[in-house]
């Protein structure tokens, strides 16, 4: 009896134990939480929402950047503070990621409550049942607003910088053209009118070859500035005739295909054009190759554009390429468009332009 006594305290001591270790820990992982949430809310804007995306907790920095009150928020979803800037395929991507179970991350132009606007860097993480599926998300947000309007204003002042140079090249173009070129072309009217006269026929024939070289060089110029088709007939005409002239003067295949019929605003033919213009260039200086692809697609809201070789590679390239890649970079930004550049070593280049046709918005969450 005495041993059995003995072992039943033990055991209760042991259970007592247990159940005080256990409320130990459970009392430290709360502590624990209940801190890792004072510095998530001290440093980010939070929210959650259920699997529709019904908001069901915001912190009071969302409610402060937001200038909803929590009573506002809560059982809304997050269009109550859509700003109406990204368009439909940011959403769904959004949507198609997140409802598949993956953390997803990216930057959101949002709308508060009095109208203004602020930008968010946003990581939405979903929680998954026991069927795999996801059962509510949270939203961790840091304000990025101060750091995305210098980036806007320094993206518009490269833009109004574009827009510059391509209207002084389109003025010296024009006065290469209609001015130096035109008085060019009287004077070898004037010495055909000697030659004809046996005025010195020789040395007149020779002074006009020099003249017309001349006028070829002004021409070639005037185009390479920028072609007076490009804005007369538009970014197709101004492409067969550039890739014409390029393969004569390179010696290179280059197979052209295009199903643009439409005019595009100037800056987005502008884009292209000089995109094209860069990429070709390179391909001739660096690439190696007798032989390369363009093909400009009208994909319904945007076009691509693509520009493949299969040459060296642009690690093989030589380092004065890295400006024009840049260039292309900043003048597909300026468009609202993407610039994309594969490239392996002796197995050749494909860039890749997509640009909107509109510059139209669509709602986002």
């Amino acid at each position: 009896m005495l041993g059995k006594s003995v072992s039943k305290l033990l055991e209760e001591l042991g259970d007592h134990h247990m159940e005080q270790s256990f409320e130990a820990e459970l009392r430290e992982s709360l502590k624990m939480l209940s801190d890792l949430k004072f510095a998530l809310d001290e440093s980010s804007i939070v929210a959650m929402t259920d699997s529709l995306g019904k908001i069901t907790y915001v912190n009071d920095k969302f409610c402060d950047i937001s200038k909803y009150s929590r009573s506002e928020l809560i059982g809304q979803d997050h269009r109550i503070i859509n700003g109406g800037y990204h368009d439909k395929t940011f959403m769904r991507d959004l949507w198609r990621t997140i409802n598949r179970g993956q953390v997803w991350r990216g930057e959101i132009k949002n709308r508060a409550k009095d109208g203004s606007y602020y930008w968010v860097d946003t990581t939405i993480v979903p929680f998954l049942g026991d069927d795999g599926r996801p059962y509510q998300f949270l939203a961790i947000r840091n304000e990025i607003t101060k750091q995305k309007d210098t980036e806007e204003a320094l993206q518009f002042m490269v833009t109004q910088v574009m827009e510059i140079q391509e209207n002084e090249r389109k003025r010296f173009s024009r006065e290469l053209h209609d001015g130096i070129g035109q008085s060019l072309f009287s004077l070898v009217i004037q010495l055909d009118q000697l030659i004809a006269q046996d005025q010195s026929p020789a040395e007149l024939e020779s002074l006009r070859k020099t003249v017309t070289g001349i006028m070829e060089e002004v021409r070639g110029l005037a185009w390479e500035m920028r072609p007076s088709v490009l804005d007369d007939l538009g970014v197709v005409p101004a492409l067969r005739t550039y890739i014409e002239n390029y393969s004569k003067h390179y010696g290179m295949d280059i197979r052209f295909e295009c199903t643009l019929q439409q005019r595009l605003d100037v800056n987005k033919e502008t884009t292209i054009y000089r995109v094209i213009q860069e990429a070709l260039t390179n391909i001739a200086k660096y690439a190696d190759v007798s032989e390369a692809a363009v093909t400009v697609m009208d994909e319904g809201s945007e076009v691509l554009v693509t520009i493949r070789d299969e040459g060296t590679g642009l690690a093989n390239r030589h380092a004065g390429s890295g400006v024009g890649l840049l260039s292309m970079e900043e003048r597909a930004r300026s468009a609202g468009g993407t610039l994309t550049i594969e490239s392996k070593p002796d197995q050749g280049t494909v860039i890749q332009l997509q640009i909107p046709k509109q510059s139209g918005k669509a709602d986002t969450p």
